[in-house]
């Protein structure tokens, strides 16, 4: 994978480091933003994916094999789905992101024998440090801005690469595709709906024309988790972009004992992170009678959720750092 110190990949890496000016590359050929912006909606062949200036970034030209053998099918797909998330866990998004047009287009292709797993993890560089953070302020959290230095508030990968770049551009690359990614919401297979719902709560949108594609969806989705997942995506997109009835609608959800479990539990996260009002003695009695253990481990299908754990399924985590914040973490607790 190269040593940023020594990989010619990494010369923006190293003059930030030698105290280059960040803003002197914004939308220049080592700005991931601006790069993945010229990938223009139907140009996705062999020949576009190889144009691209994947050496630019950190570790871009294992990513561009990963995708090429992805579009292939050459090669098992969590092989090459592993390289590009595990970059992502590695806390190195810049050419994962880069990936993201390609996976959507991949993953919007019916044919496609790699479209499911190339939906699963499309996401991925569209969150950053997202895995273990299960507090209300953080877990739907979609920083924007720049702050200091040009700098937002997710800070540097651990290559350097400003991480609010790769987050940025991947959430963009999102955001044009969600034309081809909202038909997935439909899909026959659950599973790919609730990770289309997962994507596409990162998109953004000042239309609401997301936001209304899950309403849609759930008021005829069947299949519990599914529904639980709309009901986190709308969450995740109404943090980002605020809209009141949505959040009202949220909270009618988790009091309403006519849904579903799992529904009534992601609603009640989702409106912990959308207010910063005290948790209601209702909502606490929902949430314990409802959070068991395995009723906790089975809503780890819902990716929100299987990021969020730590030793512990998702839901618990969430349960414990949202309404008992007082109790140890979990690595705290002294051996016995």
């Amino acid at each position: 994978m190269g040593d940023w110190r020594t990989d010619p990949t990494f010369a923006m890496c190293r003059a930030l480091v030698d105290g280059a000016d960040l803003a002197s590359f914004a939308g220049g050929p080592f700005d991931i933003r601006a790069v993945v912006a010229t990938i223009r909606p139907g140009t996705f062949d062999g020949a576009a994916l190889d144009d691209l200036s994947w050496g630019n970034f950190p570790h871009g030209e294992n990513a561009r094999e990963a995708v090429r053998l992805l579009r292939t099918g050459d090669e098992p797909a969590r092989t090459s789905m592993g390289v590009l998330v595990g970059m992502c866990a590695d806390d190195s998004r810049a050419a994962a992101a880069l990936a993201v047009p390609f996976l959507i287009r991949i993953a919007a292709d019916p044919h496609h024998r790699h479209r499911v797993d190339a939906l699963g993890g499309l996401a991925a560089p569209a969150r950053a440090r997202h895995f273990g953070v299960a507090s209300r302020d953080e877990l739907l959290l979609h920083r924007s801005g720049p702050q200091h230095d040009g700098y937002d508030d997710y800070g540097v990968e651990v290559t350097g690469y400003p991480a609010g770049w790769s987050v940025a551009a991947a959430r963009a690359a999102i955001t044009t595709g969600a034309p081809v990614l909202l038909p997935l919401l439909d899909a026959s297979d659950p599973a790919m709906r609730i990770d289309a719902s997962y994507a596409l709560a990162t998109a953004a949108e000042p239309g609401h024309t997301v936001r209304s594609a899950f309403a849609t969806r759930f008021a005829k989705e069947q299949d519990p988790t599914a529904r639980a997942a709309l009901v986190l995506a709308t969450a995740e997109i109404t943090r980002a972009h605020p809209h009141q009835p949505a959040t009202g609608w949220i909270r009618k959800l988790w009091q309403d004992r006519a849904q579903a479990p799992e529904v009534r539990l992601a609603a009640a996260i989702g409106w912990l992170c959308l207010t910063d009002e005290p948790a209601p003695d209702a909502l606490h009695t929902t949430v314990e009678a409802l959070a068991t253990e395995e009723r906790a481990r089975a809503m780890d299908a819902l990716p929100w959720m299987a990021a969020a754990g730590r030793g512990e399924p998702g839901l618990l985590d969430c349960v414990r750092r949202m309404l008992h914040p007082e109790e140890p973490e979990p690595s705290d607790a002294p051996w016995t």
